[in-house]
């Protein structure tokens, strides 16, 4: 039997996740059964769990795959950034909510149902907070932000801004002024 690659292994898994992504925004944690998982990454419940141990687990790699990217772009390019991205995702959209969109709105619905899955998400929330207050801080030192307020505080006020851009998209409210909206925002950590 001809051996499989790491790469191979690594494609399939890939493949998995963005499929999953898929389900689990459309049909929500509960409504993403095993039968709705084989439908929507064409594979058998054997070759899906052969990657994850469980649908638990397969759930929350989509969520930790979407923060690892999240806490990337933050650091590269900071949060107005990925609010923009997931503007730009859910425009480009055909109606339907992107993806990691749907993932976000399950992961704060099970943060709040789910203690174990809060206790094990904890550590991926960290991480994009620190991401954020990281960039800010870079931004203080150059003397890019404002310095009537404090860094926590404008890590803060983009978490909320970024929370309600996701309420506001995954409601199916439409985007309208949106882009100038993230302009105000940016406009409000910056020196005048």
């Amino acid at each position: 039997m001809p051996r499989v690659s790491q790469d191979q292994l690594d494609a399939r898994r890939h493949e998995i996740l963005a499929a999953a992504r898929g389900c689990f925004a459309r049909f929500g944690y509960e409504g993403a059964t095993v039968r709705r998982l084989e439908e929507a990454t064409g594979l058998s419940r054997g070759a899906i769990f052969h990657h994850f141990r469980d649908k638990d687990s397969l759930f929350l790699a989509v969520a930790e795959d979407d923060a690892a990217a999240m806490v990337a772009t933050v650091r590269r390019n900071g949060l107005v950034q990925v609010m923009r991205d997931l503007l730009a995702q859910a425009r480009s959209s055909d109606g339907d909510t992107a993806g990691w969109l749907g993932s976000q709105l399950e992961v704060s619905r099970r943060l709040r149902t789910d203690p174990e899955f809060a206790k094990r998400w904890a550590e991926r929330s960290a991480a994009i907070a620190e991401a954020t207050r990281e960039r800010l801080e870079r931004q203080h030192e150059a003397g890019v932000l404002r310095d009537d307020v404090g860094v926590e505080v404008l890590t803060q006020f983009l978490e909320l801004a970024y929370d309600g851009l996701v309420l506001h998209l995954a409601t199916g409210r439409p985007a309208g002024e949106l882009s100038r909206v993230l302009d105000v925002v940016e406009e409000a950590v910056r020196r005048p």
